[in-house]
């Protein structure tokens, strides 16, 4: 089976995500790394060019001009966000799937991690192209989500509800724990006798 091209792939998932998924299921993980390695690198470039274009207003506004917030300190700054993300990208992609498939793989799903990093990194192709606009990024995060619902239920071969709790279990469980933990060990409200 012939590879499925890059803008075809965008197009794809973008707006046929069904037929998309079922074009690159035989893929190992080379082609999807080609292709998500691109867009990070994209949505790394213009979210550290937003971050610095944000931190240069701010800088611009202060009353008081500090030497080291200049152009070269934005330059910097645009520098290291842009290898964060782009770091914190591809090894999250990682992970993230590494979490969706101890669910996929609870709920029934046995065809392999390989197919849930595929259902991920594919599926996050709206956040890539479009996350990094303001506002619209919010739209693009929440179709990126039922991309990867999808993925999860045609690379894993498991009904839609499955792959909705595979996919939004692990984020209301980190969730929980994060907020029990910002409980526990959350910052204490002073308690100040009154006069």
């Amino acid at each position: 089976m012939a590879e499925v091209g890059f803008g075809e792939k965008i197009k794809g998932f973008l707006i046929s995500p069904v037929e998309t998924f079922q074009k690159v299921k035989d893929e190992d993980l080379g082609p999807l790394m080609k292709y998500f390695v691109v867009l990070a690198v994209i949505f790394s470039i213009l979210w550290a060019i937003i971050f610095a274009a944000m931190a240069s207003a701010m800088t611009a506004m202060m009353p008081i001009k500090m030497p080291f917030m200049g152009a070269a300190a934005g330059g910097l700054a645009a520098v290291t966000m842009f290898i964060s993300y782009l770091i914190l990208l591809i090894i999250g992609l990682f992970i993230g799937a590494a979490i969706v498939h101890i669910f996929v793989y609870l709920l029934g799903g046995r065809k392999g991690y390989t197919q849930t990093v595929k259902a991920i990194g594919y599926g996050m192709t709206p956040s890539l192209l479009l996350g990094w606009i303001p506002f619209i990024g919010i739209i693009a995060g929440i179709w990126a989500l039922i991309v990867e619902i999808i993925g999860i239920r045609e690379l894993q071969e498991m009904s839609t509800g499955k792959a909705v709790l595979a996919v939004i279990l692990p984020g209301i469980i980190i969730g929980i724990i994060v907020g029990i933990a910002m409980l526990l060990v959350g910052p204490k409200i002073p308690n100040y006798p009154t006069p």
